[in-house]
């Protein structure tokens, strides 16, 4: 399998691979607790090419696409100076997404996005994801060195979650 990370700007074809994955894991990590009526209801009126565009055109954030075998696999959407209360004054933190989509989660596909996302928040201090509690992608990240900081709610239906972080320094590379 031909696997490949890349910066994706919010060009017509980029937001249309973008919302493609959205839409397939959001079915994916709800479906167990929310019905597919209401996932639909969802995925139809707040899934929003031009409120992603707008979201993708501020300067702090950056869009990393996965592509497997030139099929649109996973992304990470990078929020620089993003913060959850339990970040300390003083030090700079950045909010990641890290969603691949079943069929995709793979540790080659999995590498390959981490790999690019950790290349882009080495300017940071701390990086850190609020994930579901059933996403199989938490133990990746916590393979990754992440720890799990504080129990939350995520995603569009408030489902339990923890807030995982990552402190970076010039040994962690």
């Amino acid at each position: 399998m031909d696997i490949i990370s890349k910066f994706t700007v919010g060009s017509e074809e980029g937001i249309s691979d973008l919302i493609t994955i959205i839409d397939s894991s959001v079915y994916t990590l709800h479906k167990d607790f929310i019905s597919e009526e209401n996932i639909k209801k969802y995925i139809h009126s707040e899934i929003d090419p031009r409120k992603i565009i707008n979201d993708l055109n501020d300067l702090s954030n950056q869009l990393i696409m996965t592509y497997a075998d030139q099929k649109p696999a996973g992304y990470s959407i990078i929020k620089s100076g993003s913060l959850h209360p339990g970040i300390p004054d003083g030090k700079r933190a950045t909010e990641i997404s890290f969603v691949i989509i079943p069929e995709f989660n793979l540790p080659e596909t999995r590498q390959s996005l981490w790999k690019k996302c950790r290349s882009a928040v080495s300017f940071t201090d701390i990086i850190w994801a609020n994930m579901l509690d059933h996403d199989p992608l938490s133990e990746f990240l916590k393979d990754s060195g992440f720890v799990s900081v504080a129990t939350s709610k995520a995603g569009p239906f408030q489902l339990p979650s923890h807030i995982l972080e990552l402190e970076i320094n010039k040994n962690n590379v």
